[in-house]
C-alpha cells in the first residue's frame, strides 16, 4: 500500500496554491525547451490517423494556479503545431484520491479550450487504458516516493531513521541507499505504466528542479 501526503488544501495563507513559487519558476525555467519539443519532435501523423482527440495528463497536479499555467502552455504549443488542423483536447488531472480536487476545479479557467477530468490515484502505478494518452507531464512531482522505506522505521533496523521522513543529516549510509532503493522501484512503476498508458509517436516530459526529461 502507498502512503499519501498530499498537499496543504484550500487557498489560504499556508496552502500549497500559496506556498508553490518555487514550483512555479521550475515550471517556467522549462517552458521553451516544452515548446521547442513539441513543435520539433511530436508526430501528429501517427497519433490522430484515427482520432480527432488529443488526450494530455499532469501527473501530480495538485492545487493551485501552477497546473493550470502548464497546461494551458501544452495546449498553446500544440495549437502551434497543429495550426489549421487543431483537435478536441481533454486533460486529466491526477494526484492522490485525498487531493483536493474540489478547490483544483472551482478554480478552473472559465476561458480554457481544453475538457478537464480529474483522476484520483498514484502515478506511480497505472491510470489510463492501453495506448490511450498523447502526451505526459509531470512536473516538480517525480521526486515522491510512493511510500516511506519500512526499514526506515524499524528501531531494530540499520536503517532506521529515527523518526525522521528524510535522508538530510542521516548518521549512516544505510538510510541513503534505503531510500534510494524505493526510488528505484518507483521508477520503475512510473515508467512501465507510462510505457503502458501513452500511444506510438507520443511525448513525456519530466520537470524536477535540476532535471528536464523529455521522451
Amino acid at each position: 500500500m502507498t502512503t499519501s501526503f498530499p498537499m496543504n488544501a484550500g487557498d489560504d495563507p499556508y496552502s500549497y496554491s500559496k506556498n508553490s513559487q518555487l514550483q512555479k519558476e521550475v515550471l517556467d525555467s522549462a517552458k521553451e525547451m516544452v515548446r521547442d519539443a513539441i513543435i520539433r519532435k511530436l508526430d501528429i501523423k501517427i497519433m490522430l490517423s484515427s482520432s480527432n482527440t488529443f488526450r494530455i495528463t499532469e501527473l501530480g497536479c495538485s492545487i493551485g494556479p501552477n497546473t493550470f499555467s502548464a497546461m494551458q502552455h501544452v495546449v498553446e504549443a500544440l495549437k502551434e503545431k497543429y495550426q489549421n488542423n487543431i483537435p478536441e483536447f481533454q486533460i486529466f488531472f491526477n494526484d492522490h484520491i485525498t487531493n483536493d480536487f474540489n478547490t483544483l476545479f472551482q478554480s478552473l479557467p472559465i476561458d480554457r479550450s481544453y475538457y478537464a477530468f480529474g483522476v484520483p490515484r498514484s502515478f506511480h502505478g497505472r491510470l489510463f487504458p492501453s495506448r490511450s494518452i498523447h502526451f505526459a507531464h509531470c512536473s516538480t512531482s517525480i521526486h515522491w516516493l510512493s511510500k516511506i522505506p519500512k526499514e526506515l522505521l524499524d528501531k531494530k533496523s540499520p536503517s532506521w531513521n529515527k523518526g525522521l521522513i528524510h535522508y538530510i543529516g542521516a548518521s549512516n549510509i544505510e538510510v541513503m541507499n534505503a531510500y534510494v532503493a524505493q526510488f528505484e522501484k518507483d521508477m520503475e512503476m512510473f515508467f512501465n505504466a507510462r510505457a503502458e498508458e501513452i500511444v506510438p509517436g507520443g511525448m513525456m516530459v519530466l520537470i524536477s528542479p535540476n532535471l528536464v526529461n523529455i521522451s
